[in-house]
């Protein structure tokens, strides 16, 4: 099963200061442990910060765009990595292991992808 690693931004993350050097290496070693382990990252980036960004809401016919910065950091996303797993609990265990950067409380959101079956042409939740 595939599954999306959310990384929620940070005020560190939102001011655009970059990770530093140690965390880079714990991230490294992490993504070497998890490929040692069979952990397959389909795909992962982090993003700049909501200065950069657009939001859209629609309403009907009618689109609104508004230019980031946008106020609330909790609710922002600041990366994702796609992974491939076994089932659910090894996804929550790597995700566990998921390293901390040193400046303070972070926090992820793992979500499974929806899989598209297409012998019968349906989504499926298979290995929740």
């Amino acid at each position: 099963m595939r599954v999306m690693v959310i990384v929620k931004a940070t005020e560190d993350t939102e001011k655009g200061t970059p990770p530093t050097p140690e965390a880079m290496e714990a991230m490294h070693k992490y993504g070497e442990a998890m490929a040692e382990a069979g952990i397959v990252l389909v795909d992962g980036a982090g993003l700049l910060n909501s200065s950069h960004a657009k939001r859209f809401a629609f309403d009907g016919a009618g689109v609104t765009v508004t230019d980031g910065p946008f106020a609330e950091t909790r609710e922002l996303v600041a990366g994702y990595s796609v992974w491939e797993v076994k089932d659910m609990a090894e996804a929550v265990a790597w995700a566990k292991r998921w390293p901390n950067p040193p400046s303070g409380r972070s926090e992820i959101e793992l979500r499974p992808l929806f899989e598209w079956q297409a012998a019968d042409e349906s989504f499926s939740e298979k290995g929740l």
